[in-house]
C-alpha cells in the first residue's frame, strides 16, 4: 500500500496490523516520518515499510504503483489538488481511499477565514476546500469506479476501485 501525507502512520499500520504486506509512507514532514517510523518499530512493522520524506507531487515519478493507495486528511493541505489527486489516482492498481471536507459553502467559507487569519498570523499551512465533483472527476479519469462514500459534518471518505477485466 502507498500512504501519502501518512503523517504518523495510522492508516498504514493498521492495515499493516490487519494483514497488509508491505506499505510505503510519504510525508512531507521529517517529524511526523520519525513518528511514524517509530511507531512502526515498536508495532514490529519495520522491515515492512519504506519512509519517504518529501512533496509526493515530486517524489511521483519515483513512486512505484500499489494495490492500495490513501489520501487521510491530505487533499485538503495541498495546493495543487489535481497534481496530488491525478498521479496518486495513477499509482492505485487496485483501491483508492481519501478522506477529504465535504463540499459546502461554509466549509469553503471557513477555509477562506481561516487562510486569512493564517496569512495574518504568518502561518505556512493553507486549508484548501475543493468541489468534490472536481476530485470525483480526476480520479474516474484515472480509470477508477467510486464504491463507497460516506459523510460525516466535516469530512468525507471515498473509496474507489479498479474495475477488473
Amino acid at each position: 500500500m502507498l500512504d501519502i501525507g501518512a503523517g504518523v502512520g495510522a492508516v498504514h499500520l493498521e492495515l499493516l496490523d490487519a494483514g497488509a504486506a508491505a506499505a510505503v509512507d510519504v510525508d512531507a514532514s521529517p517529524a511526523y516520518v520519525a513518528a511514524a517510523r517509530e511507531e512502526g518499530a515498536r508495532r514490529g512493522h519495520a522491515e515492512q515499510v519504506r519512509y519517504e520524506v518529501g512533496d509526493f507531487v515530486a517524489a511521483a515519478p519515483e513512486v512505484s504503483p500499489a494495490d492500495a493507495v490513501v489520501l487521510d486528511r491530505v487533499v485538503c493541505c495541498y495546493g495543487d489538488m489535481a497534481a496530488l489527486v491525478s498521479l496518486s489516482a495513477e499509482r492505485a492498481r487496485r483501491r483508492y481511499g481519501l478522506v477529504y471536507p465535504i463540499d459546502r459553502w461554509w466549509i469553503r467559507g471557513g477555509a477562506a477565514v481561516a487562510n486569512a487569519l493564517g496569512g495574518v498570523f504568518g502561518a505556512r499551512l493553507r486549508f484548501h476546500a475543493h468541489r468534490t465533483a472536481d476530485v470525483d472527476r480526476l480520479i474516474r479519469g484515472a480509470g477508477l469506479e467510486p464504491r463507497f462514500l460516506r459523510r460525516t459534518v466535516f469530512w468525507q471518505v471515498a473509496v474507489y476501485e479498479r474495475p477488473t477485466a
